[in-house]
C-alpha cells in the first residue's frame, strides 16, 4: 500500500513539473529561451524548484551602445522556492558569451543572480510579476570581460492554460578589460518587449 502511494505521489509530482519555452520580440530585437524543470528528469528533485536553461538574444544597434551587436548566448541554472501566499524567490548563476567584433574582443562571465516574483490567480486569469538582477564582478569575468550587470522586469498573463502573454523590460550591460574600450559600461540591449511563454 505504501509503495503504491509513493509511486502515485511521484507520478503526480511529475505532472506538476513544467518546462518553459519563451519568445520575446520588439520592433528590432529577437529573444528566445528554454527552461527545463529538473523535476521531470529526477524524482529526487522537487518539481518547479530547480531549472536549467538556455537563452539567445539577437539585438539591434537601436537599443544598444554597440554599432553592430552580435548575438548574446546564455546557459543558466536557478533554484527557486515559494515563500508564502504566491510569493517566490530564487538564486542562480549563468554563463554568458558575446563576441564583439567591432572592438575585437570576446565577453564571457559567470553572473550570480536573484529573482523574486508574485503569482496572483484570483482574477479572470492568473498574473505573475517578477524581477531579477544578475551581476558578475571582475573575479567572475573571463576573456576580455571586466563586469556584467543585467536586470529584468516581467509581467505574465496566463490567458490560456500553460500559455502566457509576456510584457517585460531588460537591461544588459557589459564592461571590457581591454585598452580599446573605455572603463564605462556598454549597453548590449536596453529595451521593452512583448512575447509568449509556453509550458509543457
Amino acid at each position: 500500500m505504501l509503495k503504491k502511494l509513493g509511486l502515485l505521489s511521484i507520478a503526480t509530482a511529475s505532472l506538476m513539473a513544467m518546462h518553459e519555452f519563451e519568445l520575446n520580440i520588439n520592433d528590432v530585437d529577437l529573444e528566445t529561451g528554454l527552461k527545463l524543470d529538473m523535476g521531470q528528469f529526477n524524482n529526487a528533485v522537487e518539481p518547479n524548484t530547480t531549472f536549467f536553461g538556455f537563452k539567445f538574444l539577437k539585438g539591434d544597434e537601436e537599443h544598444s551602445d554597440y554599432e553592430d551587436p552580435s548575438s548574446y548566448l546564455e546557459t543558466n541554472f536557478m533554484i527557486q522556492r515559494e515563500i508564502k501566499n504566491g510569493f517566490y524567490a530564487g538564486i542562480g548563476i549563468k554563463l554568458n558569451y558575446i563576441s564583439a567584433d567591432e572592438i575585437d574582443a570576446d565577453f564571457m562571465s559567470f553572473p550570480l543572480g536573484i529573482k523574486v516574483g508574485y503569482r496572483y490567480g484570483d482574477i479572470i486569469f492568473p498574473i505573475t510579476a517578477s524581477a531579477e538582477v544578475h551581476y558578475a564582478p571582475q573575479v567572475l569575468s573571463i576573456q576580455d570581460a571586466k563586469n556584467y550587470l543585467e536586470y529584468r522586469i516581467n509581467v505574465d498573463f496566463e490567458v490560456i492554460k500553460n500559455g502566457s502573454i509576456n510584457l517585460g523590460f531588460r537591461d544588459l550591460e557589459t564592461k571590457y578589460d581591454v585598452s580599446k574600450v573605455d572603463s564605462e559600461y556598454y549597453v548590449f540591449d536596453r529595451s521593452a518587449y512583448i512575447g509568449f511563454k509556453f509550458n509543457f
